[in-house]
């Protein structure tokens, strides 16, 4: 699957997505974009699942007829992230076009 992570996703958690291709909004050039502008960005790109730990964005999109899926991770801590990397990467490979999981870390 390709993976982008949004703003505030630590970087390494990439190494724990194995199997998959990570990309940040950093490295692609979108940091500025608002997030209806990055789904369709993201979805033009063939990205399948969004990474973000912005949790407005359940109530901000509508994900019905969307190809990407969205993880949210419920905290932007790396000490926390990093003891639940197994339960993250689950969520990813079970990421559905229009799905959205929230992960607490």
């Amino acid at each position: 699957m390709r993976v982008l992570f949004d703003q505030g996703v630590p970087v390494p958690l990439r190494r724990g997505l194995h199997g998959h291709v990570v990309d940040t909004l950093f490295e692609r050039g979108w940091s500025s974009l608002g997030n209806g502008k990055l789904l369709d960005a993201a979805e033009a790109d063939l990205y399948d699942v969004l990474v973000t730990t912005d949790q407005n964005i359940k109530y901000q999109q509508n994900l019905a007829g969307r190809r990407i899926a969205i993880v949210i991770l419920l905290s932007t801590a790396w000490p926390r992230i990093q003891r639940r990397i197994g339960e993250i990467a689950n969520a990813v490979d079970a990421a559905r076009p229009g799905l959205l999981v929230e992960v607490p870390v």
